[in-house]
């Protein structure tokens, strides 16, 4: 993104996507960049966890655009649907997992400042959904080497999201 302010569509943004290949995916995203905080709209097939079960040090807030995913939390599975807000504390363990029958849209906004550090416990709700380690792990590079790598580009499910 550009120095100082800016206005964007969302469906003009440049967008990273995990789609094909024959890896574990997360889904798709587009990211605003900000000094503060970072934001990004993070989109799942159902099925598909945007990530790996976590907790991290720094402060996150999530709503639900469009669709409705699983989130696992603290070792509970809670759905969520158009419009629920799931605050994140520091430390908090969580990811999130598409459900429904199309995909879910996810804004996501995380804190960017002081030392950052992450953390993939082990849990067994996690690795059912697709988003666990076999051993803790504090490397994001260790924990995704078997994941597909983002390429640019929109996902093919483009044309059913509420901005296209």
């Amino acid at each position: 993104m550009a120095e100082g302010w800016y206005v964007v569509n969302v469906a003009d943004a440049d967008w990273l996507t995990t789609e094909g290949g024959e890896k574990r995916r997360s889904g798709s995203e587009c990211t605003f960049g900000g000094e503060q905080f970072g934001v990004r709209i993070h989109v799942l097939p159902p099925g598909e966890p945007n990530g790996l079960y976590h907790s991290e040090t720094q402060q996150e807030g999530f709503l639900v655009l469009a669709g409705e995913c699983i989130l696992l939390v603290e070792g509970e599975e809670r759905r969520l649907k158009r419009w629920d807000f799931f605050h994140s504390p520091p430390g908090t363990e969580h990811i999130f997992v598409g459900a429904g029958d199309s995909p879910c849209a996810v804004l996501m906004i995380g804190s960017q400042t002081g030392e950052w550090t992450i953390r993939y416990p082990v849990s067994e709700l996690a690795a059912r959904h697709g988003a666990g380690v076999e051993r803790e792990l504090t490397s994001p590079r260790e924990a995704y080497a078997d994941w597909e790598p983002s390429r640019r580009g929109k996902p093919s499910y483009w044309h059913e999201l509420p901005w296209a």
